[in-house]
């Protein structure tokens, strides 16, 4: 019978006890929505820093611009597609209200695209993926690719009549004033 080793054990044991500390930390930032995305912007002010130090790595910013562009695209699509599954969304008065429920919920996309960016950070100490382009050529397709992907969003939100954003919870506070307040 095959007996796992002491040194695969002990690996083992190791990462758990790593993935459990990460799930930790994970958990505890959840709540904080603007330190994550500060954190986020932080990771990407240092990966853009270290790109344009080094003058290379295009290829990989590139392909974490992809990544991030799809994130969006799930960010902002409902979960259920009224194309395909039928209007979910009400589109009249007297049907019942649906909330708008994301294919990617926030928290994921936040973490999903940190996750690259680090990926991506680590990349660029490897001189393997410093692949020679012709970085204005790849920046022109990306800005194409991001126009045109928005606009095709765009046009599906407007016809089916949904905002993917909310800006704080409706509260009334007497003889009919409508106020906004913040989620936090």
């Amino acid at each position: 019978m095959d007996s796992p080793s002491p040194d695969n054990s002990s690996l083992t044991r190791i990462q758990a006890k790593l993935n459990q500390r990460l799930q930790i930390l994970l958990d505890k930032s959840s709540p904080h929505t603007s330190g994550r995305w500060i954190a986020l912007l932080l990771t990407i002010l240092v990966y853009a820093i270290r790109v344009w130090y080094l003058k290379g790595f295009y290829i990989v910013t590139y392909g974490l611009g992809i990544y991030n562009l799809n994130l969006l695209l799930g960010f902002l699509t409902p979960q259920f597609d009224p194309e395909t599954e039928g209007p979910a969304l009400p589109t009249k008065a007297d049907q019942e209200f649906k909330p708008f429920v994301r294919r990617l919920p926030e928290f994921k996309f936040w973490y999903s695209s940190w996750k690259s960016f680090l990926i991506g950070f680590t990349m660029t100490f490897f001189s393997i993926f410093d692949v020679p382009v012709f970085w204005p050529i790849l920046l022109l397709y990306w800005c194409v690719l991001f126009i045109v992907t928005m606009k095709r969003q765009i046009r599906h939100m407007i016809k089916y009549r949904y905002i993917p954003f909310t800006w704080g919870k409706k509260r009334y506070t007497g003889k009919g004033k409508l106020e906004a307040k913040d989620n936090k």
